[in-house]
């Protein structure tokens, strides 16, 4: 028997509606909050990513799914969202326009990594990106829609954190302070973390190992070599999310590595995913669009891994789907009307469905129990002669007779 991939799972019917309502919630409140829909491709040119996530990140290196083309051009499956939504800004010239410069996207991502619980080889994102404005504000709306995403979803026990980690000039001191605490314990530190102290120093703050963790317990705080531009910024994005009573907590671990990334950054984690803790992160990338050659433009956003959303998702947390009606259509004349009284419930915006396959009303009704249906009409060839359908409740089995002229008036009403 053929199996799915290592590392990509099925989402089967059962789990559908629960992500149809994680993503009719995060198409509403994104449209609320101002962002228009983007659909980008699932495939770009490597170099894309190479230039936008950094060619030291694991990412580049180690995660991503990259072929040739027929024509030799290195293609790679997306690994995140941003690179492709910048490339589409940049190319499509959407910054010339104040109602294309809130983006969002929803949909899958690949990389190759380890699969554990919510995370996957195909992963699914929902992601906002804000384009043009470093106003501190934009922060606090940009945060506080990830927030009202989770909450919406009735999620618990989250907790926000959030950091500032400068502009790139007042980073170029501390990293030079950071190499000279690290220096005298650097073969403590784990393979990754010694080629990152040359490579993306900061990254060793976001380490998860333990024993790094515990090595840059005492490390100096960025916060403390921000200059004061970038210090105002970040009081201006706390102001913010107090006045609006969003809870949060300063942590100076919380680090962007690669140099277009600036000031504000956050994370919002549960405690109930274990280690990998963290639902939707972001930040600010005021550099990230020079790199691609396009202007230098402000922006930030954030990105959410569905899966683990789903884990943390009551199992009666998905949309309500209207009843069902099951049309048990049987015999020379009944069958056919019922076929046709079927296609015409569905056209008046009732849920409707039938076994085709099943001959006799005992094998329909047994069909209508599996499918869960609320009602079923009865329409046999005795029915059809006198005009009438019998609408049968299928948890109470009460019966009435109902006019086969009346019956999708009837079913509007409310049964």
């Amino acid at each position: 028997m053929l199996r799915s991939v290592k590392g990509l799972k099925d989402i089967l019917p059962q789990h559908a509606s629960q992500w149809q309502h994680i993503e009719t919630v995060a198409r509403t409140l994104a449209s609320q909050y101002g962002f228009s829909e983007i659909r980008i491709p699932i495939f770009e040119f490597t170099e894309l990513y190479a230039r936008s996530i950094g060619g030291t990140t694991d990412i580049v290196e180690k995660e991503m799914y990259t072929f040739l083309d027929r024509d030799g051009s290195s293609l790679t499956l997306r690994p995140e969202g941003t690179a492709g939504v910048a490339r589409a800004v940049l190319e499509h010239k959407l910054l010339d326009s104040p109602s294309t410069r809130k983006l969002f996207y929803l949909g899958p991502m690949f990389r190759h990594e380890r699969p554990q619980a919510g995370r996957y080889r195909q992963f699914h994102q929902f992601g906002v990106e804000a384009f043009g404005t470093d106003d501190p504000l934009i922060d606090v709306e940009v945060i506080t829609l990830l927030w009202n995403f989770f909450s919406s979803l009735c999620l618990k026990d989250l907790s926000l954190n959030i950091n500032s980690i400068g502009t790139q000039e007042d980073r170029e001191g501390y990293i030079q302070k950071l190499r000279e605490f690290l220096s005298p314990t650097l073969t403590v530190l784990c393979e990754n973390c010694q080629r990152r102290y040359s490579t993306n120093t900061l990254r060793i703050l976001d380490c998860k190992v333990p024993s790094c963790q515990e090595t840059t317990q005492d490390v100096p705080v960025l916060i403390d070599y921000l200059s004061d531009t970038s210090k105002i910024h970040f009081e201006a994005v706390l102001d913010g999310l107090t006045s609006l009573q969003i809870p949060y907590s300063i942590n100076h671990r919380l680090v962007r590595g690669l140099d277009y990334y600036s000031r504000t950054t956050f994370e919002i984690t549960s405690p109930h995913l274990g280690a990998q803790s963290t639902i939707g992160a972001g930040g600010r990338y005021d550099g990230l669009l020079q790199v691609l050659h396009g202007p230098p433009t402000p922006a930030i956003g954030f990105a959410v891994g569905l899966e683990r959303v789903s884990l943390l998702l009551a199992e009666d947390q998905t949309q309500k789907k209207s009843p069902l009606f099951f049309l048990a259509g049987f015999g020379d004349i009944g069958k056919p009307i019922a076929f046709k009284l079927l296609y015409e419930l569905r056209q008046s915006g009732i849920r409707a469905d039938t076994d085709h396959k099943a001959r006799t009303l005992k094998a329909l009704l047994r069909s209508a129990d599996k499918l869960s249906a609320e009602y079923s009409i009865i329409l046999g060839d005795d029915e059809a002669q006198s005009g009438n359908v019998i609408m049968r409740n299928m948890h109470t089995k009460a019966q009435e007779i109902v006019a086969l002229n009346e019956l999708i008036q009837r079913i509007h009403k409310g049964c």
